[in-house]
């Protein structure tokens, strides 16, 4: 294709154009690429030259290929042409159609705005006719507007008469009236009807009032209360188009309903006073069931059947009662009397069958699902009050029945005896009495407080014996010392060991099965500590007598003539005859640990190297003086027991007899066989009082005694005999001189 001919194909280009090139980018990019194409293939055709002499087909063939691209472009550039003509000519028709719609719609908003000014001429003319159309509707309402005034009088009168379906016919017909003047005029409130509001508050306020009455209305006016549950119910159905907020009577009775019967029982008037618990809880327990009998038997047909009124009067009265105990527990601290009474009678009393879970009442009555009188919280609080006051009012009393019983130490009489002659006191019955009632009445509750109780009185029991023996050391240092001398001191002595054994044979009368074995363990030391401390202050009232008199011996005049032993054994004698008066076991343990003390001075008097046998004579005298003694205590104690007829137990003879052997050795070299026995019989005898003995005898030289003190050490150490007891080793004996000690002995 030549040049002139692509030119003639190539658009004009628009005026004012100033890029004659294509009028986009790909275009030339597409042209150059096929000039590319057309030269390469060219180039690769005509490359021979024998190829040449087709050049003309060539030519021809593209003049062909141009021919027909160029009459397609024609035809698609007519065709396209051809569719904007005719896309143009729609226009121009669409033109003239927009400007005739316009035309006529300016036509049409002429003709609207006068007919909107001829409307307004016509308000006034509407306006009459509503005026028109209300003083027709009042001239037809205009009798019954006037009778509204008297209507209100009426229903007034009926209210105040307690007819109270009647006052609410009365109402509901003023409030149709109200209803139908409502609409003509147009939601117009008329003044005739400004009493009817609050016409109907004040029927509500009746109707709530029977309601809150309901129990004494159900006895004395059931008519009126079933009364006052219709208006109730029926109220409740009705609708209206006035727009005014529903009245709700049903709930105001509901309420109603609840808060007469809590002011009934509950009310501020009738909460306890201080000490008046018992009695108000007392009362509850009586007016709570006949109240909900009554509720089953005559409330309850009196009212509708979904008020559920049995099972609302129990929960009414079980949520007035918590929160009126709640009140009473957040006030002033209760005494330990109304706590036990409020724990007693919530846990166990009003779910019991003389109250909420009696048989009487229906399953309606219920109250076991919903929450408890009192909390845990709660329990805690009244356990915790209950618990320190008694413990303050048992120590009180302990006391006081303490200090009664000590003041009467200093009496000029002896103590009192029972029928058997036993010393007696009440103290103890009434220690005991006090403690076993306050564990056994906490059963009525719960084993939480028992347990606690039970803790309170063993730790004051203990308490107690500690002021107990506190005061008896009292008592004896105040008599020793001259202060408060006590005309009976041993009497009473003797007596509070009879307390301590009645406490003791009772206090088993604390330990409950459900306590743990081991529970009463301080309590029995604490008693068996106060036996010994009674026992060692008559035992010393005993040795104060005795001492006097073993001050004499050993002596001259005790080896020819039993007189010093004679005078021991009748003050012995003398002293003991009180211990009659004491009950067994505890006079077996006391004459035993008299018998005890008379030896333990005897031995110390001995050992104090007094005398000094001057020869054999004297050596058998001093033996035969032991025989007779030990005999002669002996049976002064085997004297007192048959008596008394109680368990033979001398344990004084055979300490004096092996003494009485070791002085009537006649070879003093066979001392040592002698004081082996004496060890294996008394482990507990020191070479101290070997030494004493000896020195008693007079006639051991410084070699015998070395060899009879050296068998204390030789062969093994004996064992003490089962149930044996020190002796020797309470008996104080005067150090040896420095030559007698062996080499390996604790003074070397």
């Amino acid at each position: 294709m030549d040049s002139a001919a692509r030119d003639k194909m190539q658009p004009a280009l628009p005026p004012g154009s100033s890029c004659p090139g294509p009028e986009w980018p790909e275009q030339e990019r597409a042209e150059q690429l096929a000039r590319g194409a057309a030269l390469k293939w060219a180039s690769g055709i005509f490359y021979r030259p024998e190829q040449l002499a087709r050049l003309g087909q060539y030519r021809s063939r593209e003049v062909q290929r141009t021919c027909s691209l160029e009459a397609r472009i024609k035809s698609v550039v007519q065709s396209y042409l051809e569719g904007v003509k005719t896309g143009v000519r729609q226009l121009a028709w669409a033109l003239e159609a927009v400007q005739g719609a316009r035309e006529a719609l300016g036509q049409a908003h002429g003709l609207l705005w006068g007919m909107a000014e001829a409307a307004q001429t016509l308000e006034p003319l509407r306006e009459q006719v509503v005026q028109h159309k209300q003083l027709q509707a009042m001239s037809q309402l205009l009798p019954r507007l006037r009778a509204v005034p008297a209507a209100l009088a009426h229903t007034q009168t009926l209210i105040d008469a307690q007819r109270l379906l009647e006052a609410y016919v009365s109402l509901r017909e003023l409030e149709q009236l109200q209803e139908e003047t409502w609409a003509p005029l147009g939601g117009l409130e008329l003044p005739v009807f400004e009493g009817l509001g609050p016409l109907a508050e004040a029927l509500g306020q009746a109707v709530e009032a029977a309601a809150g009455a309901a129990g004494r209305l159900a006895r004395e006016d059931p008519a009126l209360l079933v009364a006052a549950m219709r208006v109730a119910e029926v109220d409740a159905g009705r609708t209206t188009s006035l727009e005014q907020a529903a009245r709700d009577w049903r709930q105001r009775c509901l309420r109603a309903l609840q808060e007469g019967l809590e002011q009934i029982h509950f009310g501020t008037p009738l909460q306890p006073g201080p000490g008046a618990l018992a009695e108000w809880l007392e009362a509850l327990r009586v007016a709570l069931p006949a109240e909900l009998a009554a509720a089953e038997a005559l409330v309850a047909p009196c009212c509708p059947p979904h008020y559920n009124v049995v099972r609302l009067w129990a929960h009414t009265l079980h949520s007035g009662l918590r929160r009126c105990l709640q009140q009473l527990l957040e006030g002033p601290q209760l005494e330990a009397a109304d706590a036990f009474t409020l724990l007693h009678w919530a846990l166990h009393v009003y779910l019991g069958p003389e109250m909420m879970g009696s048989l009487e009442l229906g399953p309606e009555a219920d109250v076991s699902d919903l929450e408890p009188l009192l909390t845990l919280e709660n329990i805690e609080q009244l356990e915790a009050i209950f618990v320190a006051k008694v413990q303050a009012s048992v120590a009180q009393w302990l006391q006081k029945a303490l200090d009664g019983d000590v003041a009467e130490w200093g009496r000029e009489q002896e103590p009192d005896t029972d029928p058997s002659g036993f010393y007696h006191s009440p103290m103890p019955a009434i220690v005991l009495q006090i403690l076993e009632e306050n564990i056994r009445v906490t059963r009525m509750v719960s084993e939480s407080l028992q347990r606690r109780v039970h803790g309170v009185a063993l730790s004051e029991l203990s308490a107690f014996l500690r002021s107990f023996s506190d005061a008896l050391i009292r008592f004896s240092r105040d008599h020793l010392r001259g202060e408060a001398t006590a005309p009976h001191y041993v009497p009473y002595l003797l007596a509070t060991l009879n307390h301590q054994s009645a406490l003791s044979s009772s206090v088993s009368v604390l330990q409950p099965d459900w306590v743990a074995p081991g529970a009463l363990a301080p309590v029995e030391a604490a008693l068996d500590e106060l036996q010994r401390r009674i026992c060692r202050l008559v035992l010393e009232a005993l040795l104060a007598e005795l001492q006097p008199l073993f001050a004499a011996l050993p002596s001259r005049r005790w080896l020819s003539s039993p007189e010093l032993l004679d005078d021991v054994c009748e003050r012995t004698a003398s002293f003991c005859q009180d211990f009659r008066h004491v009950r067994d076991p505890v006079v077996q343990l006391l004459l035993a640990e008299a018998e005890r003390t008379v030896v333990l001075q005897y031995l110390h008097a001995l050992m104090q190297g007094r005398l000094v046998c001057r020869g054999a004579d004297e050596r058998t005298q001093a033996a035969e003086r032991l025989r007779h003694d030990a005999a002669q205590l002996r049976e002064l104690f085997l004297g007192l027991v048959r008596i008394w007829g109680l368990e033979e137990s001398v344990q004084c003879a055979p300490v004096l007899l092996a003494l009485r052997e070791l002085l009537n050795l006649r070879d003093p070299t066979l001392l040592g066989l002698e004081v082996a026995g004496l060890r294996q019989q008394f482990p507990d005898v020191s070479e101290d009082h070997v030494s004493a003995l000896l020195d008693l005898r007079g006639d051991v030289s410084r070699e015998q005694r070395l060899a009879a003190l050296s068998s204390l050490q030789a062969g093994p150490q004996p064992s003490p005999p089962a149930g044996g007891r020190a002796l020797f080793s309470l008996v104080p004996a005067p150090a040896p001189p420095l030559s007698s000690c062996l080499p390996s002995g604790s003074c070397a």
